[in-house]
């Protein structure tokens, strides 16, 4: 175990589905599989394909080159021990050798939407995703070099589970398939119901069916988290391929029916659908010159736009370094297509959370704003809003004929700042126009009083909500029907967003009624009106001043009780556009979440000498669960302590060293993404999702230009 390198690899497709494994291409987790096909964009994510297992027969040896953990712990074969390389760029690839022969393997996942789809959903056209076809495959190529010819024999190894779950082999589940012209369909059938269709094809080489369970694989880190562990994989045949020095194969596993008179595969169609996915990104991000990896030409980064907003950077006479290149490949893998809105959304991580509304706005200046993809933000502000109900938004999109979750106090208010920080990105007052009217709800809504019975207090202006048994905050884990960390009254973020917003919707008011965006006198009446809420909110948001401390109350009670944890809560609430409090006391905040909070890797989540705080994020989910805002480090929350450091302490050098985050992002847990959490504890080890979507957005949010 001490020589597998279980780092891991990420391949997506903007419709949910997914492919992804380790480097010693062993599987560690039920998320490790090459095609997740996500059946309802973006959920609905079902494994079809597990993996090929590949032998070479070279001089009469006949050399496996599979790594499997069985249920036992032995690892049989071990064919990572003859694993020479492994690249991420452009696309994950394998190098297996010895002295006289050598196999690649290349695995690359097609864009899932029609061609130029993506640019028609980011210019705003109407383009539903039922009325234009879409593919969920993945492209598999191995190349063999020797002394002499080789015979390669690969065995499918299938599946037709859901993504959270592990297959179990029983009398009632079962596979068909159909032998075509170098092409496999198919289908498992479940109790007598037919299952997810899918097919294989390669470009050369004999099918033999030959239908085998293979019992107990073993998946570490699911033992891990006290999660199921074990798994079996049906295979229906095998693949015999001859191969002279230089030659290729190539395969396609895509989800649905043959077609009729397919493509016929070739070398050619990999290397195609690599460059098709460079060129892509080039459209996306306005990358000039050459794509860092492709073909035999020097590696070039020229940008044309400078990110925005924090720090205002200028376009670079030199070309930056590549991890700006990267950064921004990985925040495109968060961005999918739902079905049921018809439109986009983001995953908050992989490998195993969905699309939410407050990860979502939180990540959204990063993923839109910074690379410029306004359209695209426009689009996601524009979805949310249409989704509000009651003053609220949804902290959760429904999947079809399923109704949304309004489980959120803060997911209204922080749509309200991200469309603030869109308009002054943009100056889009005409979309604001059509905005304003949803912002006007959402402030009625929680003056008068909405769901969870979240209202306003009229004695202070501060908002406050009492429901018990749910968690309406980012610290939103609950055991069993009990919050972790409740925190129902007024909390300190939660009412820093309140503040924020007021302003906004006072100078919005204003503007509109200037530019004559709607009904100027009643526009100018109700921006003095909220001229004033605002004022009396920023006189009350002294109550969370803990003058002892030189801090910030967490939460202020429904009995009035303070809670003078220290937790980044109030870093958060020194980070907005508008900020109520006193730079004296921004400053004495930041100070001692320096000393208490910061980490290389983000923010710990609770200070260290508190009697609640929980130093490694381990065990069963209940453990996990009871950690997560308990001393947990979120690498979201860097952002936030930058922006507050960039108020409060401009001339200051940052006491943040970038090197760690960047390490972890190139070399640690999932190459070229982030993690979404880390131990409070040194060394800080990556935990929870591999790839966070807040966490890569907020790095691009602040990262300087010359790294």
């Amino acid at each position: 175990m001490a020589d597998l390198d279980t780092r891991e690899w990420l391949l997506t497709n903007g419709l949910g589905s997914f492919a992804s494994g380790t480097i010693s291409d062993i599987r560690t987790r039920t998320y490790h599989g090459w095609l997740f096909a996500a059946t309802n964009p973006p959920a609905g994510r079902t494994l079809l394909l597990s993996h090929l297992e590949a032998s070479l027969e070279v001089s009469g040896k006949d050399i496996a080159l599979g790594s499997n953990i069985w249920g036992t712990g032995k690892i049989e074969p071990a064919g990572y021990k003859l694993l020479r390389s492994f690249d991420i760029h452009p696309v994950p690839k394998w190098i297996w050798g010895a002295d006289d022969w050598q196999l690649s393997r290349q695995l690359v996942m097609p864009y899932g939407l029609p061609e130029n789809r993506e640019l028609a959903v980011e210019s705003g056209e109407k383009n539903h995703l039922s009325q234009s076809p879409v593919n969920h495959r993945i492209l598999i190529q191995y190349r063999y070099e020797g002394r002499e010819s080789a015979v390669l024999v690969l065995r499918l190894l299938i599946a037709d589970r859901d993504f959270h779950h592990q297959q179990t082999s029983s009398g009632n589940l079962q596979f068909s398939q159909l032998l075509g012209q170098q092409q496999v369909a198919l289908q498992a059938i479940i109790g007598g119901h037919f299952g997810t269709p899918w097919q294989l094809r390669w470009s050369q080489g004999e099918y033999q069916t030959n239908a085998v369970w293979y019992w107990d694989y073993g998946l570490p880190e699911e033992t891990q988290r006290v999660l199921g562990d074990r798994e079996d994989l049906h295979s229906p045949g095998y693949l015999t391929v001859t191969l002279q020095p230089g030659d290729t194969v190539t395969l396609e596993a895509c989800m649905g029916f043959p077609e009729r008179l397919p493509n016929t595969l070739t070398a050619d169609t990999f290397t195609e659908a690599v460059e098709a996915e460079q060129e892509r990104l080039v459209q996306i991000f306005g990358w000039e010159g050459e794509v860092e990896g492709q073909g035999d030409k020097e590696k070039i980064l020229d940008y044309s736009f400078p990110p925005f907003p924090h720090p205002p950077i200028s376009p670079s006479p030199h070309p930056p370094s590549p991890i700006w290149q990267r950064l921004l490949k990985a925040s495109d893998q968060f961005i999918v297509h739902r079905a049921s809105i018809a439109g986009p959304t983001v995953i908050a991580g992989y490998h195993w959370f969905n699309d939410w509304g407050r990860d979502t706005l939180i990540a959204l200046p990063g993923l839109t704003l910074v690379p410029r993809r306004f359209d695209l933000a426009k689009k996601l502000l524009q979805t949310f809003g249409l989704y509000c109900r009651h003053g609220l938004i949804p902290n959760a999109f429904p999947d079809i004929e399923t109704d949304p979750s309004y489980n959120s106090v803060d997911a209204a208010l922080w749509w309200i700042e991200t469309l603030g920080l869109y308009i002054e990105a943009t100056q889009d007052w005409e979309f604001l126009a059509t905005q304003f009217p949803i912002v006007q709800q959402i402030h009625k809504s929680f003056f008068g009083g909405t769901r969870y019975n979240i209202q306003v207090d009229a004695t202070d202006g501060l908002v406050g909500w009492d429901a018990r048994g749910v968690a309406l905050s980012w610290m939103d884990a609950v055991v069993g029907d009990e919050p972790v960390t409740p925190r129902p009254g007024k909390a300190v973020e939660i009412n820093a967003l309140w503040y924020s917003a007021l302003c906004w919707m006072s100078q919005w008011a204003e503007n509109l009624s200037r530019l004559d965006l709607g009904d100027s006198a009643r526009l100018s009446k109700q921006g003095r009106r909220y001229t004033q809420q605002a004022q009396q909110v920023k006189v009350s948001l002294q109550k969370f001043w803990n003058q002892q401390l030189g801090y910030l109350y967490d939460t202020i009670d429904l009995d009035d009780r303070r809670n003078a944890q220290i937790r980044p809560n109030a870093i958060i609430a020194l980070s907005l556009y508008h900020c109520g409090f006193s730079p004296q006391q921004g400053r004495e905040v930041l100070d001692l979440a320096t000393y208490r909070l910061l980490t290389p890797y983000g923010l710990r989540s609770l200070d260290p000498a508190d009697p609640e705080y929980v130093g490694r994020y381990e065990g069963n989910a209940e453990k996990r669960d009871r950690a997560y805002h308990q001393g947990t480090v979120w690498t979201w929350l860097i952002g936030p302590f930058i922006r507050a450091w960039q108020r409060f302490y401009p001339q200051q050098p940052l006491p943040f060293d970038w090197q760690p985050l960047l390490d972890h992002f190139l070399n640690d847990a999932c190459l070229d993404s982030i993690s979404e959490i880390f131990d409070g504890d040194p060394p800080h080890r990556a935990r929870g999702a591999v790839a966070q979507a807040w966490s890569v957005a907020e790095v691009i949010r602040h990262l300087p230009i010359d790294y």
